[in-house]
């Protein structure tokens, strides 16, 4: 599977998941409702899974990303009025201490959901 097709579907179950939940739960409740919809299409999916991060060949420590699609794709969930640059290059450091190319910036807001897509080539951000 492609990567637009991955996402496509990455997306339309974050518009499924806002369309009955709406805003105002933990990203906790949004991740385990978003593992839901992609089991539903197929995708497999991992949840918290450590990423452990380097400097100079040391490891320094780790993170959990919220969810990883099928080793191809990083999906942060967000619970907040909106997304800011902080929120972007969160996941864009995510990408550079991975081989992960692709990451999906998904804010279940209070008005609407909001979704950003990131590279970890430079070249072709958003």
């Amino acid at each position: 599977m492609e990567f637009e097709d991955i996402t496509d579907i990455i997306i339309g179950g974050a518009y499924r998941v806002y369309n009955t939940m709406g805003f105002g739960f933990l990203e906790s409740v949004y991740e385990k409702c978003m593992l839901i919809e992609l089991a539903k299409a197929g995708i497999e999916a991992a949840s918290q899974k450590p990423v452990p991060v380097y400097y100079n060949d040391e490891l320094v420590g780790d993170f959990r990303a919220d969810i990883v699609v099928g080793d191809s794709v990083i999906v942060e969930l967000k619970s907040v009025s909106a997304i800011t640059k902080a929120h972007e290059v969160q996941l864009v450091n995510y990408l550079v201490a991975t081989n992960i190319q692709l990451g999906l910036l998904i804010n279940f807001g209070e008005q609407k959901v909001e979704i950003k897509r990131k590279y970890k080539t430079f070249d072709r951000q958003d």
